[in-house]
């Protein structure tokens, strides 16, 4: 039981961290289109 504890905080650890690396470009890349959008206007 432990072993799978063990194993799951640190898979969802891993999946927080890639989510994270994951968010900054999908940010930015919002933020750019937005303003590319904005810009158009």
């Amino acid at each position: 039981m432990e072993y799978i504890q063990a194993g799951s905080r640190s898979l969802s650890l891993l999946y927080r961290i890639n989510f994270d690396r994951l968010l900054y470009p999908a940010t930015i890349a919002f933020a750019l289109c937005f303003g590319a959008f904005i810009g158009s206007l």
